[in-house]
């Protein structure tokens, strides 16, 4: 295993490049972009923050095959 100091040193740093931009409430811009992405674009963007996330958690990316997924199955009442 290795030191969770470093680990968390390391996740710190990473966090440094993240770009912020500030604005006043209520004079965010409009950042729809579907006009200029495709679905699949967008959905390889949600991955890496995905992926992003799960790296700020210090945790491994779980990998288990598809019938083993956690999950419940809620039929609505008849």
């Amino acid at each position: 295993m290795s030191d969770p100091e470093e680990a968390r040193r390391q996740r710190a740093a990473a966090r440094q490049a993240w770009p912020l931009r500030r604005f006043e409430l209520g004079a965010e811009p409009d950042d729809n972009i579907r006009p200029v992405t495709t679905p699949e674009q967008r959905l390889a963007m949600m991955w890496e923050l995905a992926l992003q996330a799960w790296q700020l958690t210090g945790r491994e990316l779980p990998s288990y095959a598809c019938h083993e997924i956690p999950g419940k199955l809620i039929r609505p009442a008849r």
